[in-house]
Order: C-alpha cells, then structure tokens, then sequence
C-alpha cells in the first residue's frame, strides 16, 4: 500500500455527509485506513462501500451524547490499536441571532461543536502520548477567527476550539503530537440546511454564498494536504478567506464590512 497516509488509522466524525466524506475518500485513496462516525450507521455504511478495498470501521457516535464517548473511544482503540489522524469534523451551524435564541441551542451547539471534540480527544490522549505519535486535526471554519452577524454561538464554539487546540499542541508537542486546525470558508454542503434556528428548528434553506462555495472535495484535499505538511493552520476556500487578513490588520474596515454583509 502506497501513499502519504500508508497504514495509519485516520478517524473523521462527521462522515456521513459533506467534508468529512470527501475527506474519507482523500485518506483512503493516500492508503489510510479509516473509521467513520456520524449519527447515522446507514449513511456510514453508504460511505463506507464507497471506499473499495480500504480497510474500514463504522463507528455511529453523537458527539452531543458526551456520556457515550469513552465507550465508543474505548472501541476503537481496541480494534484498531490507536488511532493516528483524528479528524474532528462533525458539527452543526446557527442561523439566528443572538437575542432570538434560546439558551437551549446555544447549549446544543456547544456540547456538539466543542464538548464533544474535546470529551473524545481527552479519551484518545493517554493512547497517542505513550506511543509518542497522534495528530490531530479540527475542522473549525473562518468564524473560528472572526464572528459574522446569525452565528454568535456557532462562532464561540469555533473560537473555542481554536483556545484548547492551540493549547493542546503547545502541552504535548513533546509528546509527538500535532494539532492542524482547518478554518473553511463556503463550501457547498447540507451545513446551512441542517444549522439551527433561534428556537432549535432547521433553517432548511441552502445560503446563496453556501451554494456559490467551493466543492466538498476540494475542501477535503485542502485539509489532506495541510494534515500531510503539519500545518498549525489552514484557511480554505475562495475570496473570503482575504476577510482574515482584514480582521487583522484593518479592524474597523472589518466591522464596518461585516455588519453590512449579506450572510445568509
């Protein structure tokens, strides 16, 4: 078996759909061999036959189910003898603002979006540290590093990661790990249909910049790639990734932007 990923076990949540399939499809074709958990088992099955001859486990996880993670963890360990890419990709967005949402959803999207990425890294660590070997990488998104009107609590969710992720690589570089974080802009998946309501509701509506993005597979090679170089960071996408830079070094030309933006 050839290929950048020859060998290693590659673990995506979020893999039955979207990035995190095309990702599974990039790993499997640089010779990993991959886990895939979502929700839903007969989607990963669907992913999964799609993958060939890859060698594959299905693992179905609700991330926002936090009790559940050890014992799914614990699995695939077992069967796999350690995990060497973990992918967290699985979340949900927001199309609401701040004052029209309940604490419910703002609860929702945290336990999914960051918790969960967190409970299942913590049960993965002691694994990675004494092989001295285990990279992980955070699908995050552009809001990770700047906050958009109609995603406050998707954006801290982002942000988030990028606090304990940042500080992850920084405790166990020592250790042999890495930590790539890839921020997306638009990228045409099912994320503005499925993101949140104010009242925990699908927004059930593709968003004209979504559908304008770019492709899932072009997403997946840009995170292939970034996981292969061990970048500490990765921007994907199109124009919009210039808004980082923006943010950066012209703060008020950046509110003065945002706040006029159309982004639904």
């Amino acid at each position: 078996m050839t290929g950048r990923f020859a060998g290693k076990w590659v673990w995506i949540t979020g893999a039955s759909s979207g990035i995190g399939e095309a990702s599974a499809r990039a790993f499997a074709r640089e010779g990993a061999k991959v886990v895939l958990s979502a929700r839903r088992r007969e989607e990963l099955e669907r992913v999964a036959k799609s993958l060939g001859s890859t060698e594959v486990r299905v693992e179905p996880l609700d991330q926002g189910q936090l009790e559940t993670i050890d014992a799914v963890a614990a699995r695939v360990l077992d069967a796999t003898g350690g995990i060497d890419v973990m992918m967290h990709n699985a979340g949900i967005s927001q199309r609401s603002r701040a004052i029209d949402t309940k604490l419910s959803v703002d609860e929702r999207i945290m336990r999914v979006n960051y918790l969960g990425p967190v409970a299942l890294t913590k049960a993965l660590l002691p694994s990675m540290v004494r092989r001295r070997a285990g990279h992980f990488v955070v699908v995050s998104s552009l809001v990770g590093v700047f906050g958009t009107p109609l995603r406050s609590s998707y954006s801290a969710s982002k942000h988030a990661l990028h606090g304990f992720f940042d500080s992850l690589r920084a405790e166990h570089h020592e250790d042999g790990l890495r930590v790539t974080i890839v921020c997306p802009g638009f990228v045409r998946t099912e994320v503005s249909r499925n993101a949140l309501t104010g009242d925990g509701s699908p927004h059930a509506t593709m968003d004209e910049a979504i559908d304008r993005g770019i492709s899932a597979d072009e997403c997946a090679e840009g995170v292939l790639d970034a996981t292969a170089r061990e970048r500490e960071e990765a921007l994907v996408g199109g124009r919009e990734r210039l808004a980082v830079y923006l943010k950066r070094f012209a703060p008020p030309v950046f509110s003065r932007l945002i706040r006029r933006a159309k982004v639904t």
